[in-house]
């Protein structure tokens, strides 16, 4: 019975083709929490009663499902495994939800919906965002409970079928559920390693922010040699628009999308972290705020993006002049920018700049708030250390440079955060081609069996 064994008995799981063969099983639900079809609904129930209900049943948790009081959300699980009311409750977390399937547009020999082996990677839908991560973290607590006879610890688990929707309904549930979800710690996995030969783990993340700009000038479209030079062109419009919100390079105009928070301690932090090289599209260094570091820019700021653009018909132009345009757009934020001024903002940036006619449509969807726990806190420190044992390298992050619903365990829960993904940047999640990495499966199967088995041993940080 020993550390040792515990990461040797989950290295076994993987070797022997279990995990491949656990997480195969898991990407056949197709629980798109996306897509409004019935089917889609009744998956993501299914997921839950089928796929997890007895897996930790058998692992000694008690379980609950619970029906999503936001109508737009899927279900929830939550359970607790209690082993002594003298020892310290880790909480954990997944989404067992994906984003659309994408069927067809995979390239030729993958579907989302199967697995598919290509060397080191396992194509599939879900395989890194979510089911392959918190796979990996069940699998390690079964591992040293096989080991040990026991965790030495509580544990109490949430799993939500709507995160890829905003995780609504999440807030209210913690709400009400509040009492059975308290914990000292929260430990869970979302989001991509930094690089993939080298664990990370970070503490928070940004808070994002979903919104339409509209343009619509006349009704329908018109000819453009009849009408040309007559009429406005709501895509130059727009475009001119979209302009004046950042500059060529991408640098954010709006001053108060300009965040006051990237201190000195955070540029500390975020010092010499490689977000260059690996696997993944290369990093433009010409791109973002131009006098920050890249891992400035994509840790410690506010970045702006378009997300879709349309005018007219893009497949099948005519020579019209279209009587609208509309450009899909996102905010993503750090800690220091106020959320409920991010919308009102932009409206007097428009307007300032003679945009008056631009329309901000705001997307009727959960967003989540930016968090960030101080990587010197007693938790941050003891469970890098237990990482630095098992992998010996660690990279620590204040905050990802994605959202998750981090907000609803500090807020609302009052509980710190650590998250230590279980994937990689070029994991293609929310495309097609969604895959994960063998060699991070396995090395992350080991790192969390040495953390869970840390804890047990140690019962947490000692201050």
């Amino acid at each position: 019975m020993s550390r040792d064994a515990a990461i040797s008995r989950v290295t076994d799981y993987f070797e022997a083709g279990q995990f491949q063969s656990d997480l195969a099983d898991l990407v056949t639900y197709r629980s798109e929490s996306q897509s409004d079809a019935p089917e889609a609904r009744s998956e993501c129930q299914r997921y839950l009663e089928q796929a997890m209900l007895p897996r930790l049943n058998a692992l000694g948790f008690n379980c609950e499902i619970i029906d999503n009081p936001d109508p737009r959300g899927g279900p929830l699980l939550i359970g607790e495994r209690v082993e002594g009311d003298d020892l310290p409750t880790v909480l954990t977390y997944g989404h067992g939800d994906a984003v659309l399937g994408q069927d067809g547009m995979w390239r030729d020999g993958l579907s989302p919906w199967e697995i598919v082996e290509e060397g080191d990677r396992l194509y599939g839908r879900g395989t890194a965002d979510n089911k392959g991560q918190h796979l990996i973290n069940i699998a390690a607590l079964e591992a040293v409970v096989a080991e040990r006879g026991s965790l030495g610890f509580n544990t109490r688990i949430v799993l939500e079928m709507s995160e890829e929707v905003g995780s609504v309904g999440l807030p209210e549930v913690f709400k009400a559920y509040k009492d059975r979800l308290t914990a000292d710690v929260l430990i869970a996995s979302d989001g991509p390693r930094l690089q993939p030969d080298v664990p990370t783990m970070f503490m928070g993340s940004r808070g994002g922010t979903t919104f339409d700009l509209v343009v619509e000038t006349h009704e329908g479209a018109h000819h453009s040699g009849n009408w040309g030079g007559l009429l406005s062109d709501p895509a130059m419009i727009l475009a001119h628009a979209l302009a004046c919100i950042t500059d060529v390079r991408g640098q954010i105009k709006v001053p108060e999308w300009r965040p006051d928070s990237l201190t000195d301690s955070v540029r500390a932090a975020l010092k010499d972290l490689p977000v260059a090289g690996g696997q993944g599209p290369a990093v433009n260094p010409d791109w973002g705020e131009e006098d920050l570091t890249p891992a400035e820019r994509v840790f410690g700021w506010n970045s702006f993006t378009v997300l879709a653009m349309v005018s007219g018909v893009p497949d099948a132009p005519v020579n019209a002049i279209s009587g609208w345009a509309r450009a899909t757009c996102q905010l993503r934020y750090v800690v220091g920018t106020d959320p409920e001024d991010v919308v009102p903002a932009l409206r007097r940036h428009l307007d300032a700049h003679g945009f008056e006619n631009v329309e901000i449509r705001c997307h009727d969807r959960g967003f989540f708030a930016a968090t960030r726990l101080d990587p010197e806190h007693p938790w941050a420190q003891f469970v890098g250390d237990s990482i630095r044992k098992t992998s010996g390298e660690l990279h620590v992050l204040p905050n990802l440079a994605g959202s998750l619903p981090n907000d609803s365990f500090t807020d609302i829960l009052e509980v710190p955060t650590i998250w230590v993904p279980h994937s990689y940047r070029g994991c293609s999640q929310h495309a097609p081609n969604e895959h994960v990495l063998k060699p991070v499966c396995r090395d992350a199967l080991r790192v969390m069996a040495g953390v869970f088995w840390d804890l047990g041993e140690q019962g947490g940080p000692k201050s």
